[in-house]
């Protein structure tokens, strides 16, 4: 039987390559506007990995002697793929009576009160099968890998007991194994008190701690435990317990935090060793110069501002500023963030939270992979590293978040492997 070699390919031509070369830690202060850019750059791979970057004539020897496939980038910019390090993919229908409900002026507490918000979702998850949950999370992934996004982390919590909580993570699993995308799976049973414990957190903490999470660790389902710290969700001392249950167990926290209101779960990831705190609204000045002296990375989720039609955002500048190391993701959930576009996300994390093109370009490559413990394998193009990148429809990187809204990227490639092209859109091998 004869042995099939490995793809190489040769992606040439590129007016920027953006290489995010450096240490594989997150970026802080001025690193976080150092790029790394290639001009008339090229990539060489050979299976899953890249070989050499650097420019396209320096290169042209080397490819022709691995008779690497050319892929002609034609001027076009060529960057890691986005790592979208907070995502809720897998769930059951959608919410959008509860956005209609929002914009006819019911708060999202008052929406989840009446029934709606998480608890609606979870009730939806609770009458699909495994087999359909997977459909519809597989149909997202397609619509990520057409946007650019390489990897992504995937929260369960729309079970809210522990059969469904498994049932998530189950259908996650399932996909890990036929989807072309990488993803990174979390346990979030603590999302929200489910309707049938009102009045009883204390005990659904117990089962969650007791029951769910040594069986999803036993069954190596997940990576990360995370929390909903928060307003109408858990506290701090309810948060503190399933973390520490979760650590004991081999799994990483990291915790929604400091979203509504200003709880100290901040202060908890930081006294837990989080790999990272998400969402931060609310966050003091205090709470930013520990988060600075602190090697968790801050996680920002502008799209849930912008679904929520909230004025405020978060404190990106002041962050950035201070030292923290910061990242991007979509949130990409039914009820306050429908949107699985990365490139959407550097747009709002510019124009309303006053990060540069650079800064927000780093946030969601190499500082989304060091969210999610993986910056020494993916998030920059550089020899050695898994051969993850885009080719975007820009002839300068800083058009992603300028065009905003639309979808630049005209090809994906996954582990060296082509696995979305837009037709015509670049020449060469599977174009």
């Amino acid at each position: 039987m004869a042995t099939l070699h490995p793809p190489r390919l040769f992606f040439r031509n590129a007016v920027q390559l953006i290489t995010l070369s450096g240490p594989p830690v997150p970026r802080r202060g001025t690193a976080l506007s150092e790029l790394g850019i290639i001009p008339r750059g090229g990539v060489l791979t050979e299976g899953e990995t890249i070989l050499r970057s650097g420019p396209s004539r320096r290169l042209e020897r080397d490819a022709l002697r691995l008779r690497a496939d050319l892929v002609d980038c034609r001027g076009r910019v060529v960057m890691p793929g986005f790592v979208d390090s907070h995502t809720h993919l897998v769930f059951a229908g959608n919410r959008v009576d509860d956005y209609e409900r929002r914009l006819r002026g019911q708060t999202y507490e008052e929406i989840a009160r009446a029934g709606g918000g998480i608890q609606s979702t979870a009730h939806k998850v609770r009458n699909v099968s495994p087999s359909a949950l997977q459909s519809q999370a597989q149909g997202f992934l397609t619509q990520f890998a057409a946007h650019g996004t390489t990897t992504l982390e995937v929260k369960s919590g729309y079970g809210l007991d522990n059969a469904q909580e498994m049932k998530i993570l189950r259908v996650v699993r399932s996909l890990q194994a036929t989807a072309q995308l990488e993803l990174v799976p979390t346990l979030l049973a603590a999302h929200v008190l489910p309707l049938s414990y009102r009045g009883h957190a204390a005990q659904y903490i117990g089962e969650v701690t007791g029951r769910l999470i040594p069986a999803v660790a036993q069954q190596k389902l997940a990576t990360f435990i995370d929390c909903f710290c928060d307003r109408g969700a858990f506290s701090v001392e309810d948060c503190r317990r399933v973390l520490t249950a979760g650590k004991e167990c081999g799994l990483i926290p990291r915790i929604h935090a400091e979203q509504l209101t200003r709880t100290g779960a901040t202060r908890l990831g930081i006294e837990l060793g989080a790999a990272s705190v998400d969402h931060l609204d609310k966050l003091s000045a205090s709470d930013i110069r520990a988060l600075a002296r602190s090697n968790l990375v801050a996680t920002l989720l502008p799209g849930a501002n912008f679904h929520l039609g909230l004025k405020r955002y978060p404190s990106a500048r002041k962050l950035i500023d201070a030292g923290a190391a910061v990242a991007l993701a979509t949130d990409f959930n039914p009820g306050t963030s429908p949107t699985l576009n990365m490139q959407f996300i550097m747009s709002l994390a510019c124009t309303q939270m006053r990060m540069t093109p650079p800064e927000a370009l780093a946030a969601s490559t190499i500082n989304g992979a060091c969210a999610l413990g993986h910056g020494d394998r993916i998030g920059s193009i550089e020899a050695g590293k898994q051969a993850d990148l885009i080719v975007l429809d820009v002839s300068d990187y800083r058009e992603i978040p300028y065009y905003f809204g639309m979808n630049h990227c005209v090809m994906t490639v996954k582990r060296g492997r082509i696995i979305y092209s837009r037709r015509q859109s670049v020449g060469g091998c599977n174009a």
